[in-house]
């Protein structure tokens, strides 16, 4: 038997999942991520690694990471990093705003604080850069640990950094920049670099000839678990955000709207990120409390709450403005009924975002399936699906890690 590996860093918890060759999952693991570094995280890659299944392990054809977009750090020529790691929505970036306004075009998708290249430009302004040879997103800096080839990333995470995914080039602009020899080449996900480490092989007892494979984010890889494929399917992501991805055979951007695509093999996977989300709701409610909450809430009544969930100012999608105030007032004497402001908030959200998509020339979605932890919340499930322009499908598989094992399996992604 022959098995693949999908590994999915997020931004709670790491998991891995193995599959056979007919898709069906052998192993999962889960482990739980206490802290965002890159020692937490190499230390958790190894866990996983230690708890695969000794069939599985030996017979392993190939490993393909996740990890959470515009997620970087910078390493030295070993991979040692020489910085701590800032995470996808650290917003240190928004000093270099005047400094990213004269280096890219003034609509282009750089110009966010939050984005990989805002963090470079704030990584050498705090003198990083000088000690470091590559800038590298979470999961570039994950598979060369397992590879052991540094400088190399994903179409799908260098999108961030002002990678063109059009020309598949780095655009003129940052190619003579002083800071461009230190950015990553970029490959198509699922694309083989290599052989696993030997030494990594043996530490684990893997399959020494297994392959690593490029990886991609964590929101395509849910995407990918989905199984969706058709112009006009899309997969919503209730995660720690709220991510939207739709399929199109054409490219829709709009930097005002925080409306981007990414190369999809041979169509296009259009959408956007907002700042709601999962993270808004662990904020004022335990798990336990949540589940027991939602259950009490009728689906088909409205509080009448006019919410815009977010935990700071600053959103991205379907309203790109980095000084958003969050609207969670006024909140209710009940627990439930500011539970239920919060979903229909974070349903009109995604609701706005897929209207935004059409508006901008984006097909007009057919069915939505729903990955991430939110999509296990039969009442939030029940309001979308009243204010949503289709089917909302659960995804037969929402782990993203699922859809880095498909990736691992499927290979380059231009081959699909």
């Amino acid at each position: 038997m022959t098995y693949f590996l999908g590994i999915d860093f997020g931004t709670s918890g790491a998991r891995a999942i193995a599959i056979d060759a007919d898709q069906k999952i052998s192993q999962t693991i889960a482990l739980p991520l206490e802290k965002q570094n890159p020692v937490a995280w190499q230390k958790t890659l190894f866990q996983l690694l230690q708890s695969l299944k000794k069939d599985v392990a030996q017979n392993l054809a190939a490993i393909a990471i996740n990890g959470t977009s515009s997620t970087v750090l910078l390493c030295d020529t070993d991979g040692q990093p020489v910085s701590e790691a800032l995470l996808y929505n650290d917003n240190r970036g928004r000093s270099q705003l005047e400094k990213l306004s004269k280096l890219a075009p003034p609509e282009h998708l750089v110009q966010s604080a939050t984005l990989s290249l805002a963090k470079l430009l704030w990584f050498d302004e705090k003198v990083f850069t000088k000690t470091a040879q590559y800038f590298l997103h979470q999961a570039d800096w994950l598979g060369a640990i397992l590879h052991g080839r540094w400088g190399l990333s994903d179409e799908h995470n260098a999108l961030k950094l002002g990678f063109d995914v059009q020309k598949l080039c780095y655009p003129g602009w940052l190619e003579n920049h002083p800071l461009f020899p230190m950015l990553p080449r970029v490959l198509t996900p699922g694309e083989t670099v290599a052989e696993i480490l030997p030494a990594i092989a043996t530490q684990f007892d893997i399959n020494p000839h297994c392959q690593i494979c490029v990886g991609t984010t964590d929101s395509i890889a849910a995407f990918i678990a989905s199984g969706a494929s058709k112009v006009g399917e899309a997969v919503t992501s209730l995660g720690s955000t709220l991510v939207l991805k739709l399929l199109s055979d054409h490219p829709v951007n709009e930097k005002a709207s925080g409306v981007y695509s990414h190369r999809f093999g041979n169509l296009w996977l259009t959408g956007g990120a907002s700042n709601t989300g999962g993270a808004v709701l662990k904020h004022f409610f335990e798990q336990d409390d949540l589940i027991r909450l939602s259950r009490e809430i009728d689906p088909s009544s409205s509080t009448n709450l006019e919410y815009y969930p977010l935990l700071k100012p600053g959103e991205r999608f379907p309203i790109n403005d980095p000084q958003l105030e969050p609207c969670l007032t006024p909140r209710p004497q009940g627990d439930r009924q500011f539970l239920q402001g919060l979903f229909e908030g974070m349903t009109r959200i995604e609701a706005m975002g897929y209207g935004k998509l059409q508006e901008l020339g984006a097909p007009k979605p057919t069915k939505i399936f729903t990955a991430g932890g939110g999509s296990q919340n039969p009442t939030w499930t029940a309001m979308r699906e009243t204010q949503l322009p289709c089917p909302v499908l659960a995804s037969p598989n929402p782990d993203a890690a699922y859809g880095s094992a498909l990736l691992a399996q499927r290979g380059n992604l231009n081959d699909w």
